[in-house]
């Protein structure tokens, strides 16, 4: 095969596409656990009655806060990253202006990770399932096998 004929650079581009398509499958199936490990710690955590807290976004460099219709548990210390009560992850850092912080924001949920803050520079990177198990002990108590 010549380098230069064109076919070269087709198999590269071709391994580079199935090398994303299984980065995708992979996370996305990594991002279907992590939902169904948050789905599961809500239903406990309802069930033994946690109260859940008003959530609310930060600024960027911790630059204000601004209220969230969202009620749930944060996921890290600096409140980053959270739960709601319907088992949506939220990152809750953002861009906020003034009248952000006055009125509020409604953040989307996010596809949530196994491992939270993986590869932050705050080395606070946590697996999921660990920092559940801090918020609520007993969060996997009914989980078969």
């Amino acid at each position: 095969m010549n380098p230069d004929d064109g076919s070269f650079s087709q198999l590269q581009a071709n391994a580079a596409k199935l090398k994303h398509d299984m980065l995708m499958e992979t996370q996305e199936a990594e991002s279907a656990k992590a939902a169904d490990f948050l789905r599961q710690f809500v239903r406990s955590a309802m069930e033994l009655g946690l109260v859940a807290e008003p959530l609310f976004a930060r600024g960027y460099g911790g630059k204000g806060r601004a209220k969230t219709p969202l009620r749930g548990w944060y996921l890290k210390n600096d409140r980053s990253l959270a739960v709601d009560t319907e088992g949506n992850y939220y990152i809750l850092t953002t861009d906020l202006s003034a009248l952000d912080r006055l009125r509020g924001v409604s953040p989307k949920p996010s596809s949530p990770p196994l491992i939270l803050s993986q590869g932050a520079r705050d080395g606070e990177s946590m697996d999921l399932t660990v920092k559940l198990s801090e918020i609520l002990p007993t969060w996997r108590r009914g989980e078969a096998g």
